[in-house]
């Protein structure tokens, strides 16, 4: 094996990325930009947090990259799709089928069990489950011992697992969190950032979340930084003191 072989399956490919995105609500005295122009890329097997004041564009951002916004201008790629040439169910299709989302209330179904609930996007796709993968991922997030369970008999960690699990299920190309642990106390919300990283690690999933959280972004390999619809800042191995101080920075 030559060098350069060696070079490319080390590589990472990149699971999404953005160009000059800019999004604009409302028109003449009511218009607002959300997003001025952003690019940032999101490599595959990576966990990546995005952070920034209040109304910074944060959820803008991830709703465009994930394809549940419609930018104004620039463009947005899943891998090498790019989701502007895409019609609806084709747009449909592919959040399906290689998108995967967490967001901060659980949006578990309650009359299923936690196994029904995380199977339910296969079934919705007339697709089986890859048993191993499955047992692969529930066991990751913990919860083997918990899948003939139905939501009102879990905690709300252990709620968020499950919707985790769900979003890891159909093998996505990336995984999407708005907020992930907004609705939980700081112990259900370690084991979930927790569970996130090991995805990454253990699964070689790829995530990228949205958080205003100093120690939630602590999880991640690396945080971009948005003030005012701009990616300003980049932060690789982020611990919760050095987000921080660049946060404080904002507010200052």
């Amino acid at each position: 094996m030559t060098a350069h072989s060696l070079t490319t399956l080390v590589t990472p490919g990149i699971a999404a990325a953005t160009a000059d995105l800019t999004k604009v609500y409302g028109s003449g005295d009511t218009e607002v930009t959300a997003l001025d122009g952003v690019s940032v890329v999101f490599p595959e097997g990576e966990f990546t947090a995005i952070m920034g004041p209040s109304g910074c564009g944060k959820s803008t951002l991830m709703h465009c990259a994930a394809g549940l916004d419609t930018p104004t201008s620039g463009s947005v790629r899943i891998g090498t799709t790019e989701l502007g040439g895409l019609g609806d169910r084709e747009l449909t299709r592919l959040r399906r089928d290689r998108i995967g989302f967490v967001f901060q209330a659980f949006n578990l179904l309650p009359t299923l069990t936690a196994l029904e609930n995380i199977t339910l996007p296969l079934s919705l796709a007339g697709r089986r489950p890859d048993r191993q993968w499955l047992d692969r991922v529930v066991s990751t997030v913990g919860l083997s011992q918990r899948l003939g369970h139905r939501p009102a008999e879990l905690s709300g960690g252990q709620q968020q697992r499950v919707a985790i699990a769900r979003a890891l299920v159909a093998r996505p190309a990336i995984v999407f969190g708005d907020e992930p642990t907004g609705n939980l106390d700081s112990r259900s919300g370690a084991e979930v950032l927790g569970f996130l990283r090991e995805s990454v690690r253990e699964l070689g999933q790829t995530v990228v979340m949205v958080t205003h959280d100093p120690v939630a972004a602590g999880y991640a390999d690396r945080v971009v930084f948005l003030a005012d619809g701009r990616l300003v800042d980049e932060m690789a191995h982020p611990t919760p003191d050095r987000v921080l101080d660049v946060m404080k920075s904002f507010a200052g």
